[in-house]
């Protein structure tokens, strides 16, 4: 059974989650990429979970989707507000995080203070800043990066973002993390997440993929399902 929610978060704005429901203890909370949202591939991996024996949320970041407000006033310290608020509204005990991209770094500092984090799930993950580069650059010339109409960062943005490091996550993290990377990745190189595995000192899967770019085939999807639960399933 799924249902739809509308959460409260802050300013009087509000996001929007999908609660799939399975009769069990354990829930998988799924955060999109930057430029994304929580339909498509999130709803069938929701639906994997369910099958797995898992509560799945699935949800919309403020700016994106359904959610309230302008993508331009989003950032990285919403983003992990927004999951946070949608944890509590939950009443979610414990959890694994699975973040695609800039979804992956949300669940990375979100699981720095949030101990009901008890593990991570990654697709081709943002975690060094310098995979924003190009973005800050532009912002720098212009004021604004337009990645389209619809989706556009200005230097509030990176205000926000350079308060966070991967090295305090790399300091802190203590709970189990998978990392899955296409190999041929433009947007986000598989060399960030060799250096991030290289910083961690938890336990750390990573699973490289040849001939796979930022975005996954629908074999290599089907693979990642596969590989995530049955890593899942021995490393809490």
């Amino acid at each position: 059974m799924t249902t739809r929610h509308t959460i409260p978060v802050a300013d009087d704005e509000s996001v929007v989650a999908v609660h799939h429901e399975a009769d069990a203890d354990d829930w998988l909370v799924f955060c999109h990429g930057f430029l994304s949202d929580k339909s498509g591939s999130y709803e069938e991996r929701c639906e994997r979970a369910v099958a797995e024996g898992y509560n799945a949320v699935r949800f919309d970041f403020r700016g994106c989707g359904e959610s309230d407000g302008a993508f331009v006033d989003q950032n990285l310290s919403t983003r992990i507000a927004d999951l946070r608020a949608v944890v509590d509204y939950f009443e979610v005990p414990s959890y694994t995080a699975f973040g695609s991209s800039f979804g992956g770094k949300t669940a990375f500092h979100a699981a720095v203070d949030d101990d009901r984090i008890e593990a991570i799930i990654t697709r081709a993950p943002v975690t060094y800043n310098r995979a924003f580069a190009a973005a800050r650059e532009a912002v720098e010339s212009a004021g604004v990066f337009r990645y389209d109409e619809e989706y556009v960062i200005d230097d509030r943005f990176f205000e926000d973002f350079d308060t966070y490091a991967f090295a305090d996550v790399a300091e802190r993290l203590d709970v189990p993390v998978a990392i899955f990377h296409g190999r041929e990745d433009a947007t986000v190189p598989l060399s960030d997440s060799l250096d991030a595995v290289g910083a961690l000192s938890t336990d750390t899967l990573l699973q490289a993929y040849r001939e796979e770019g930022h975005r996954f085939s629908a074999a290599t999807e089907d693979r990642l399902r596969e590989q995530a639960f049955d890593w899942l399933a021995s490393a809490r």
